[in-house]
């Protein structure tokens, strides 16, 4: 008997199902990795990304389509990390806001979200390259358009998709070299087949291990007791935050009635809608008050209430007050007058800066060159849309430079960036911590927004970057035979020495970057290299380079034994 259609309860169990089976299939993602170092990650960010979005929907009670739409969107999105992550977020979006409206699914009703999921995502990429998620991604919605056309069983229509996807992802190492040399397909296109393939499961009734998706706990609220200090001191007790789904348009005119009936009751107000995500924070002495309002607008995700009185911790209240300086000035005297309440009273700074570093010696260089707030993360762990959006919160200035320093992190800062909308931000595409540093080093307190960005990108581009690791398997790639415990030495452009000592293998890759012109050299030795052994090394670096000048200090990174930079 055909199947024509998908209701929202399918659906729900579908989109779970491929959370669950990318999940289990991460490690054989990230081993695709074209480069065979220790932190290939795209199937880790894949997942993380849809189970953030896993967990909003397992969250919901009896959702409907636009429910269900929400959750995964809205969750997706924030949970992106990565550049896979990112790319997948949007396929996502794209993919529910074409559903939102439907009582049930047909196959022309797939057809057309697998169309606009596709055309989502390929406006979020600057660039797109073909051999990638997006090129499955094209394949799927050009099949799925194909078959609309010649049948409206969905039995029949879904594994011919697969099939064509499997097929599309089997070519893109003719369409990027670097796949083909290196004998793998394309990881985020895996990942993506591997989360369509786990759907079609669920469709098929066939039995599904959840486990890995818990039920998240309901939204409550979170109240620490500590040290009640200075808490006469705050006018309004309690920090509330949460996210609401809006369930219609939220108009302009909604988000100033709202923010007018927030101020009626509290301070330190943030109120930013993206789309049909509404961001909220407001300080009271009735939560309940703001969250009976905020339900008129949608259902809540995210709630979280603290208790400034109970919770009057150094860290917390300077983050508090800084978003009452940032969206609520004019309230600012009202929090008080010593201790850590007079920040509350200090202006924003015109142009402020967040950094994505790991190891304790980058943390250290990063902060002692003026940055605000660093995101613990890069190679090992990309931190999510989310987690730039919270450090965008702590940052007191009008204007946020963000460095990523990672080029798999540079999509999840610009998708944070377009959700904000009181503060201007700026993300510098820096590809690599070296680069984030000269960045900074090049900033100016004096000069505009628009002459530093312009100075800090031309600053970037005259940094040559090199990181030395070792080999997770063997591989053949830029024309090397890479064996598994191999030592190699990464340039930006891709990998240049491969040896068995990491020194000498440093060294090589030291050869390659350094030019006529080049007067600095940068080494940051990471936390599994002794300091002595370091001291060693560096010294014999500069009597290799007498005429250059060599930079030396503690990176503390895990995994890469260097990172260098020539300038």
């Amino acid at each position: 008997m055909a199947t024509k259609t998908i209701n929202v309860d399918m659906l729900a169990k579908m989109f779970l199902a491929g959370a669950q089976n990318i999940e289990a299939k991460k490690e054989y993602i990230n081993e695709l990795n074209v480069f065979p170092v220790p932190d290939g990650d795209t199937g880790t960010n894949m997942s993380l990304t849809i189970m953030a979005a896993a967990k909003e929907v397992t969250a919901l009670e009896k959702p409907d389509m636009k429910d269900l739409a929400k959750a995964v969107s809205s969750g997706s999105l924030r949970g992106a990390r990565g550049n896979s992550g990112v790319i997948l977020s949007q396929l996502l979006r794209g993919f529910t806001k074409s559903i939102r409206e439907e009582k049930q699914i047909d196959v022309r009703g797939l057809a057309a979200a697998c169309a606009r999921a596709r055309d989502t995502a390929y406006k979020a990429v600057m660039k797109p390259k073909e051999g990638t998620i997006l090129t499955v991604a094209s394949g799927i919605a050009d099949k799925a358009a194909e078959m609309a056309e010649e049948t409206d069983d969905l039995e029949v229509f879904l594994p011919e998709v697969i099939r064509h996807a499997e097929e599309v992802l089997e070519k893109t190492p003719e369409m990027l070299p670097v796949l083909k040399e290196a004998g793998v397909v394309d990881s985020g296109g895996q990942g993506l087949l591997e989360v369509i393939k786990g759907a079609y499961d669920a469709f098929l009734g066939k039995e599904i291990d959840y486990s890995a998706i818990a039920p998240r706990a309901g939204a409550g609220v979170k109240v620490t007791a500590s040290d009640a200090g200075e808490a006469a001191d705050i006018k309004f007790g309690y920090c509330t935050e949460f996210i609401i789904l809006t369930e219609k348009e939220f108009s302009e005119e909604n988000e100033q009635d709202f923010k007018g009936y927030l101020s009626s009751i509290g301070d330190s107000i943030v109120c930013v809608a993206d789309d049909d995500v509404v961001k909220v924070h407001v300080h009271t002495n009735d939560p309940g008050l703001a969250i009976q309002r905020a339900l008129t607008y949608g259902q809540l995700s995210r709630m979280k209430i603290d208790n400034m009185r109970e919770e009057h911790q150094e860290k917390l209240i300077r983050d508090a007050e800084k978003i009452a300086a940032n969206e609520a000035a004019k309230d600012a005297q009202d929090h008080g007058k010593g201790g850590q309440a007079k920040k509350s009273s200090e202006p924003r700074k015109p142009m402020g800066f967040i950094a994505v570093s790991i190891g304790e010696g980058m943390n250290e260089i990063f902060k002692e060159l003026g940055v605000d707030h660093i995101i613990e993360g890069g190679q090992t762990m990309n931190p999510s849309t989310e987690d730039m959006l919270n450090a965008i919160d702590q940052v007191n200035a009008d204007c946020v430079f963000i460095l990523p320093n990672n080029k798999n992190i540079v999509l999840a800062a610009n998708q944070a960036k377009a959700l904000v909308e009181d503060k201007e931000i700026v993300v510098l595409p820096t590809k690599t911590v070296p680069q984030g540093i000269t960045a900074i080093i090049n900033f100016v307190p004096e000069a505009s927004v628009k002459e530093n960005e312009d100075a800090m990108l031309e600053s970037i581009g005259n940094v040559k970057s090199g990181q030395v690791t070792y080999a997770v398997r063997d591989t053949h790639i830029d024309d090397k035979e890479i064996h598994e415990g191999d030592i190699m030495g990464i340039g930006d452009a891709g990998i240049l020495a491969v040896g068995r000592s990491v020194e000498e293998t440093t060294k090589e890759l030291l050869a390659q970057l350094v030019e006529e012109d080049s007067e600095l050299i940068s080494l940051y030795y990471g936390e599994e290299v002794k300091e002595e052994d370091a001291e060693r090394f560096i010294a014999e670096i500069e009597g290799i380079y007498p005429d250059l000048d060599v930079d030396a200090h503690f990176g503390g990174q895990p995994i890469y034994y260097y990172v260098l930079a020539v300038e």
